[in-house]
């Protein structure tokens, strides 16, 4: 996992081997089974989740019972529920392993502790924040601007990697469509 951390790392900034350490030791490594929470619903995020292996969803159960899938997030993605996380209020959504999960995760304590010792890595997550900004921004304006076909494709066409290992259901919901739907356009 170090050598991951590494090079996902050196895409943002210039790491080396003792960054790499320090980082490594003020976390912890974890793994998750399938289908097991890392945040549950209503609880507090303590940690940032990098994953190392694994796929998980961050989703909400409405009041209907209704699953509202937000994000997915695979190897070499960091994922958190950022306003939980930062502000320590219960979380609206929780983040479930969909496949057995190995995590490095971060406490908000020890992160700001490596910020002040590695200030690159607090540039390095501005980046990675950015981009992740980005990413729901675009995903957004695709939910305004596109027909349910197209989010599907175009799904498929940025994330081919989900389309095999996320059930249909779920790439459904992530896509405000139903899983019916989902069907007859992956039919055509």
């Amino acid at each position: 996992m170090k050598n991951q951390l590494y090079k996902y790392l050196n895409r943002y900034a210039k790491f080396d081997n003792v960054d790499i350490e320090l980082i490594y030791k003020n976390g912890v490594i974890q793994t998750y089974d399938n289908k097991e929470f890392l945040l549950e619903q209503n609880s507090v995020c303590k940690y940032k989740y990098f994953i190392s292996k694994g796929l998980v969803r961050q989703y909400k159960v409405e009041d209907s019972g209704n699953e509202n899938i937000s994000a997915f997030a695979i190897e070499n993605w960091w994922i958190t529920n950022l306003d939980s996380f930062i502000n320590e209020t219960n979380s609206l959504n929780a983040i479930q392993a969909l496949e057995e999960t190995t995590v490095l995760q971060i406490t908000k304590e020890n992160l700001e502790h490596l910020y002040s010792k590695i200030p690159k890595l607090e540039r390095a997550f501005r980046i990675i924040s950015e981009n992740m900004l980005i990413a729901f921004q675009r995903k957004n304006e695709l939910h305004m601007n596109k027909n349910s076909e197209k989010r599907y494709y175009n799904f498929v066409e940025k994330l081919p990697n989900f389309s095999q290992r996320v059930p249909q259901y779920m790439i459904a919901s992530y896509l405000n469509i139903t899983p019916e739907y989902l069907s007859e356009i992956r039919k055509k």
